[in-house]
């Protein structure tokens, strides 16, 4: 499991070990626009970010309030440098 909070920009899956909302068939990709600041539980967070379908399209806006220990970020792709 991860421990990091995402950020901006990071694809996050949710699923039951995050919040017992996404437990089963209703897990879902979504990706970050924002971290919520305000002070919440420990181990706890709001995101803020943009419903993923299979293609990776956004399809839905969503505010979540998850365990960080529960979510698994996606790794971003490695950048390939330009041939010069």
């Amino acid at each position: 499991m991860n421990r990091r909070v995402p950020v901006p920009g990071d694809v996050v899956l949710l699923g039951a070990a995050a919040s017992v909302q996404f437990g089963g068939s209703r897990g879902l990709r979504l990706r970050v626009s924002a971290v919520g600041t305000a002070p919440t539980y420990h181990g706890w967070c709001w995101l803020t970010g943009y419903v993923l379908d299979a293609a990776g399209a956004a399809v839905d806006r969503r505010e979540v309030y998850v365990q960080i220990a529960g979510l698994r970020i996606v790794p971003r792709p490695a950048r390939q440098a330009t041939p010069r």
